[in-house]
């Protein structure tokens, strides 16, 4: 995700909670069942649902950061083309954002494409997630109404099949007022789902005891971010809300490109020169050094090769295997790079238990990022 962006969760039970809403217009009294998102699967799809809202999604979603600039120049004809390369390969799919420079609009041009070049099954199983991430001003009806609406025109859509929102400042409750507006537009035909993006735990505990029907939460996750499986996914096993990660293969280091390099060098390895490699070099050098960062590689290679795929199709099967993860993000390049191959490896891809612990033997090694850096989304708000 772009650079938008502490309490703790211990012991606690949605059975027989009474929740109580800010605005109280939402105050209920339920128990854990009545939160559930039941995760109905197959090897390709996942479906995410809180009571009548669901929605089914490709358990590999297309990140569409990678529009936002830093990564090479966009061209529009050339990235629809490159979407409808996607739809066609069964990745159907996209994640985008109102801050992710023309990615809405980009959609917009892509779906129009869909409506007009493939059959209307093909619609059918598109699906355009995209983010809110407004400043932290008072939440009104008719600011968030405004927002969604310009996102709708940007996308071309009457209702967005899923609305992830981010807020900056947990000081300032208005993150419950926006969501549940939010909910109004659900209830309005306007957004089909609601999620979160980038909350931590605490902060999603609060928004589910204020009945507000959020089905899943996007964060960063991967083989050395694990920070999701140690308070994120037990409130996440209890409520039913579901995992949608990024970062999973880290903008790239998670690959072959970076296999026994050395950084430390000047020019002896592959350049830095994303936004994404930058920002999770960043997290290498916060769980263990370069060093440690290698033999995490090596460990990876030594599965993939095993298997006959390649390092970030192991790191993304790993997360998808994680408990409450409906689905892990892979940013595109559109007309710049493609990887449908890899991508479609993955739902073949099937972990023994010698892969999963030789992965875990070296994770373990790295240091805690929940003591370094806090639970999931701090690192928006340090």
């Amino acid at each position: 995700m772009a650079q938008l962006l502490h309490p703790s969760f211990s012991n606690f039970t949605f059975n027989s909670v009474k929740l109580k809403s800010i605005r109280g217009s939402r105050t209920q009294k339920t128990n854990s069942k009545s939160f559930c998102c039941v995760l109905t699967e197959d090897n390709r799809t996942s479906v995410v649902k809180n009571g009548n809202d669901m929605l089914d999604i490709c358990r590999v979603v297309n990140g569409m950061w990678q529009t936002s600039g830093g990564w090479g120049k966009i061209d529009i004809n050339n990235a629809v083309n490159a979407m409808l390369h996607y739809v066609d390969a069964g990745l159907t799919t996209f994640d985008m954002a109102d801050i992710y420079g023309p990615a809405e609009d980009l959609y917009g041009i892509f779906i129009n494409r869909v409506r007009r070049e493939r059959p209307p099954e093909f619609l059918d199983k598109v699906r355009g997630l995209t983010k809110w991430v407004p400043p932290p001003v008072k939440m009104t009806s008719s600011i968030v109404r405004e927002s969604i609406d310009v996102s709708r025109r940007r996308m071309d859509v009457p209702c967005l099949d899923m609305l992830q929102f981010h807020w900056w400042d947990y000081s300032n409750p208005g993150y419950l007022d926006a969501l549940n507006h939010l909910t109004d537009l659900k209830e309005e035909g306007k957004i089909k789902t609601v999620a979160l993006t980038n909350f931590d735990t605490e902060r999603l505990r609060i928004i589910l005891e204020n009945g507000i029907p959020v089905v899943s939460n996007q964060v960063q996750h991967s083989v050395v971010d694990m920070r999701p499986q140690q308070k994120m996914a037990e409130l996440c096993q209890l409520t039913g809300v579901k995992l949608i990660t990024y970062g999973t293969v880290m903008g790239g280091l998670l690959s072959e490109k970076f296999l026994d390099t050395n950084l430390s060098i000047p020019f002896a390895g592959p350049p830095l020169n994303t936004p994404s490699l930058q920002k999770y070099k960043r997290m290498v050098d916060a769980w263990g050094g370069w060093s440690q960062f290698q033999v995490l590689l090596q460990t990876l290679k030594r599965i993939a090769s095993k298997h006959g795929v390649s390092i970030p199709v192991v790191a993304v099967r790993y997360i998808l295997d994680q408990p409450a993860v409906a689905g892990s993000m892979i940013g595109v390049r559109l007309g710049l790079a493609e990887h449908i191959q890899d991508t479609n490896a993955i739902f073949m891809l099937s972990l023994d238990e010698d892969d999963v612990n030789s992965i875990q033997e070296v994770t373990k090694k790295g240091k805690d990022l929940l003591g370094v850096i806090g639970d999931c989304g701090d690192e928006y708000r340090r």
